[in-house]
């Protein structure tokens, strides 16, 4: 027989096509979750000290953390291992009580308006890039922070009518969760991702726990069910996230993360009976417009710098 006529070799079965990228997926659930947790705080931090609440939320937080980087390769010793302890502890620091502060701003000001304030974090990220971590940002992301800044102005303000001065609470969570992306970029220049988040929730729950503690308050236990259920929520999201950050790039997860904006905001107008009037809607798009907008163009900028080659 001739090879021309010889039988074709087996093939091995082709796998369906996914209806969706599973890292799209997790980012989804993580962002469901996440948007579910916002509103739990609310109601928590309404009724008790913020501080107590994160201190809880974070116990749970670190024994989770605790438990994925016992079950890595070489274990909490290879996790803990940094280049820059100092780094890793102040950020870890930083967000437990960007945290407290973002919750206290929930119970204060609602979710709608919070999210849409805090969602400038990223713009304040790209704006700080440049004389922090000597990050080239070029004139079209300079044009949309400036555009996405304007945005947060439209929801803010100020000088027209009387300014509920809580909303310096979101306000702080927002340069809050800006400083602690920046340390976060910086120590990723000298450990992996595995020590950073071993040290967001390790060095996050040892901060905390020094004033927390002193703030804890008798819960009812209803509440103390609701408790449990933020700490699940807490851990179950982090979670989905970071397998969503494992399957898909971030260029592609960053940017689902602002539909928790959204559903938080459905949770604050149906759950809480919040009221969001339209110059807050149009200033929440504004933000979120100009935040993709410079996601997109950074991941182009890296695309551009990768692609150079090095001598």
């Amino acid at each position: 027989m001739s090879a021309s006529s010889s039988p074709a070799a087996p093939q091995p079965p082709r796998k369906p096509p996914e209806l969706i990228d599973r890292g799209i997926m997790f980012a989804l659930i993580a962002v469901i979750i996440f948007a579910a947790q916002d509103g739990l705080s609310k109601h928590l931090a309404s009724n008790y000290p913020p501080i107590f609440v994160v201190t809880v939320r974070y116990w749970a937080f670190a024994i989770f953390v605790l438990a994925l980087s016992a079950r890595r390769p070489g274990g909490i010793r290879a996790a803990a291992r940094t280049a820059h302890p100092w780094l890793q502890i102040g950020r870890g620091a930083l967000l437990s009580f960007q945290v407290v502060v973002a919750i206290t701003a929930f119970a204060k000001v609602g979710l709608a308006q919070s999210h849409a304030i805090m969602a400038s974090a990223p713009l304040i990220v790209a704006a700080l890039s440049m004389p922090i971590l000597g990050e080239p940002v070029g004139w079209r992301r300079w044009l949309a922070i400036a555009v996405g800044l304007g945005g947060i102005l439209l929801i803010l303000r100020p000088g027209l009518g009387d300014t509920d001065l809580n909303v310096l609470y979101a306000v702080a969570g927002a340069i809050g969760m800006a400083a602690y992306g920046l340390m976060t970029r910086l120590a990723g220049r000298y450990d992996g991702p595995d020590t950073s988040f071993f040290y967001t929730g390790v060095a996050g729950a040892a901060a905390i726990t020094l004033i927390g503690v002193w703030s804890a308050e008798n819960m009812t236990p209803g509440d103390w069910g609701w408790m449990a259920l933020l700490c699940v929520t807490g851990m179950s999201g982090h979670y989905f996230l970071i397998r969503a950050f494992t399957l898909s790039s971030a260029v592609v997860v960053q940017p689902i993360t602002y539909l928790q904006l959204v559903l938080a905001t459905f949770i604050g107008i149906f759950m809480f009976g919040e009221q969001v009037d339209r110059l807050t809607i149009l200033g929440a798009a504004i933000v979120v417009g100009a935040g993709l907008f410079t996601a997109w163009r950074e991941s182009i900028a890296k695309r551009r710098a990768s692609a150079v080659p090095t001598s």
